[in-house]
């Protein structure tokens, strides 16, 4: 997902897609302990689609 597309989103959308977020990469990172997943890079993209996230949220929150 693009920070053009998290931009376009409500903040509903926003709380909705940050949760499920947060699921995939606990999930992602349970496995990876297991045994390694095949691309580990997954996680890294997860951990900053998380970030962008939550900086749209923060943003929102100043300017309301």
């Amino acid at each position: 997902m693009k920070y053009k597309d998290i931009v376009l989103l409500n903040e509903e959308e926003l709380r909705d897609r940050l949760k499920a977020e947060r699921e995939m990469l606990s999930r992602l990172k349970f496995a990876h302990s297991i045994s390694p997943i095949e691309n580990p890079m997954k996680i890294r993209t997860s951990r900053r689609l998380i970030a962008q996230l939550n900086t749209e949220l923060v943003k929102r929150s100043k300017t309301a």
